[in-house]
């Protein structure tokens, strides 16, 4: 997933469930800091009842999905929750974010802090092992030049499928993700500017005054909104490359190297993934005519949802329930207009059908000092998107097949598995860089992160550069099922494409999402759990300390934890 457990969204922790009359608007005694909240209408209710409610309350509507039901609120009324309880267009309402600017010390460097917002939680390969020498290819090839570094695409016999297909351009592919870098050389040729949105604004700082995104940059409508084709974590680049960069005799191929790759902006720069962006995304996807999403993250502030789990209060309960409860409205959208919706399951190492411990959530603090705490989550619990129904979660093989250290599991979570990476999954259990997936990278952070030097050569061992002539393209190794996820949803585009009919709303081709994931459970690889099947890892960190942990595969050949109904093969998902 985005992190290494990719993740995120939405806003802080404060709900309710509304159950009393509606009140007064408090008068200027009880007004507050302006403050934003998500607010969810009952199902059926006439959105102009639910806006004339939020509106006595004393908010503002910013933003409403209408097909959802979902509304982003501002307000100054510190009452605004109680003012909605029980008001008959409402289902729930929870605090969003306090609306405020990032501290004095951070104004000076907004383009470098949001360059350098690429967190631990958002990257998936450890960099102790920096200094390496750039590797350089020379253009005598036959396959793009980077095939041999692509273990990935070997597999999953992709690189076999393409003799047969590339996909098709009518397929259009929605990167949920912290944006796609546009002009990269190795993605421009099959980026569509035009339907690409970023449903995301800048966030400065968080209600404890930490640093999220970095101050806004001068944007010239002062909206904090970057372009619809700009990645300033790296991401979403990665990760749409991974699906479709194009055979073009530069750098790597993705899985469909023919899709049409749209920019469906939900992640913030700083990795964190909020509810209103990504139920705006899927909603949108489903109206255009988007064939197949990925969501390589989870929606903050919840690793895991709980409807009611002691460990939370009531309020915190009722937030967890709107966000369960808004995220599947929108996934069932999506899923009724063709939408067929992939998603990472998750790099916690952990069995999410077991009862587990969180001590990541809330992750975003919503209202000042809110942050994460410990807290028992039993199998009822829900991250989301991975644990939506409609949702194919993946989980991450290593180059020998083996399910990767990190990646989390379970029998009757996972659907299927793909390579996503595993730099210990090598004779000795030492890290090894290149065991990793390699996909594009945008040259601005690579810039600003130091990893290139002034001829433009990497000077890390995890960045890759290839050139064509005078246009030269950057290649980052990360590993995660954010990683795994994308190469799934690039098999699932060869499968729209193979099998899909004429569009007649949106033209292109179409596919029944159902379908799709019928083909892709049934062509994938059967894999068995290991034997004996409580596997254990063991890494041995350039530290020189050695961690190993042991996971405990359950389930038959044909569909079990660690693999779901196996690996995914794109030769066969073709028909061949």
């Amino acid at each position: 997933m985005k992190r290494l457990t990719v993740v995120a969204a939405t806003a802080a922790m404060v709900a309710a469930t509304l159950a009393t009359p509606a009140q007064a608007v408090p008068t200027a005694a009880g007004s507050a800091a302006q403050t934003e909240y998500v607010v969810l209408y009952k199902e059926g209710a006439a959105a102009a009842d639910a806006q004339k409610a939020i509106e006595a309350a004393g908010g503002s509507v910013i933003k409403v999905n209408t097909e959802v039901g979902l509304a982003t609120v501002s307000t100054t009324n510190a009452g605004f929750v109680d003012a909605l309880r029980g008001a008959a267009a409402i289902e729930g309402v929870a605090r969003n974010q306090v609306i405020g600017s990032a501290p004095d010390d951070a104004k000076a460097s907004a383009a470098a802090r949001k360059a350098v917002a690429q967190t631990a939680k958002n990257k998936a390969v450890e960099k102790e092992g920096r200094g390496g020498p750039p590797v350089r290819w020379g253009r005598d090839v036959k396959d793009e030049p980077l095939a041999e570094l692509q273990w990935d695409m070997k597999q999953i016999r992709a690189d076999q499928a393409h003799r047969y297909e590339q996909g098709d351009k009518g397929v259009l592919v929605g990167i949920l993700d912290t944006g796609v870098d546009g002009s990269h050389p190795d993605i421009a040729p099959n980026f569509d500017r035009r339907l690409s949105r970023n449903f995301t604004v800048d966030l400065p700082a968080d209600a404890n005054g930490t640093v999220i995104d970095g101050p806004c940059e001068e944007d010239p409508d002062g909206s904090c909104t970057d372009p619809n084709d700009v990645d300033e974590d790296g991401h979403g680049t990665h990760v749409a490359s991974s699906i479709a960069a194009p055979i073009n005799k530069l750098g790597i191929s993705g899985v469909a190297p023919k899709v049409t790759i749209v920019n469906l902006r939900a992640g913030q720069d700083s990795g964190y993934f909020f509810l209103q962006p990504t139920v705006d995304a899927l909603t949108y996807a489903g109206d255009i005519g988007v064939d197949v999403v990925n969501m390589s993250y989870y929606i903050d502030p919840w690793l895991f949802n709980c409807a009611d789990n002691p460990a939370d209060s009531p309020e915190e309960q009722a937030q967890q329930r709107l966000y369960i409860a808004a995220t599947q409205r929108a996934i069932n959208y999506a899923h009724a207009h063709g939408v067929t919706v992939v998603s990472a399951a998750g790099n916690e190492a952990i069995d999410y059908t077991k009862t587990n411990v969180d001590t990541r959530s809330p992750d975003f603090a919503g209202f000042p000092g809110q942050a994460a705490r410990s807290r028992t989550i039993p199998p009822s619990c829900v991250s989301l998107p991975s644990e939506a129904e409609h949702v194919i979660s993946v989980s991450s093989t290593g180059i020998s097949k083996r399910k990767a250290y990190y990646s989390s599991y379970g029998n009757g979570y996972v659907d299927v598995a793909s390579p996503g990476g595993d730099v210990y999954d090598t004779p000795g259990n030492t890290r090894d860089v290149t065991k990793a997936t390699l996909s594009a990278y945008p040259k601005a952070l690579a810039v600003a992160n130091g990893e290139i030097d002034e001829n433009g050569d990497p000077t890390v061992d995890y960045v890759v550069k290839d050139c064509k002539g005078s246009v030269c393209g950057y290649y980052q190794y990360l590993q995660g099922t954010s990683m795994a996820s994308p190469r799934a949803a690039g098999v699932a585009a060869l499968i729209v494409s193979r099998y899909g009919k004429h569009d007649r709303v949106h033209g292109g081709l179409t596919l029944d999402p159902d379908k799709v994931e019928a083909i892709l459970k049934g062509t994938a690889t059967r894999t068995a759990c290991p034997n004996p099947p409580a596997f254990t890892y063991t890494r041995n960190l350039p530290s020189g300390s050695t961690v190993t942990a042991t996971h405990t595969c359950e389930g038959a050949a044909d569909n079990n934890g660690f693999f779901g109904r196996g690996v995914v093969d794109a030769l066969r998902a073709v028909g061949r």
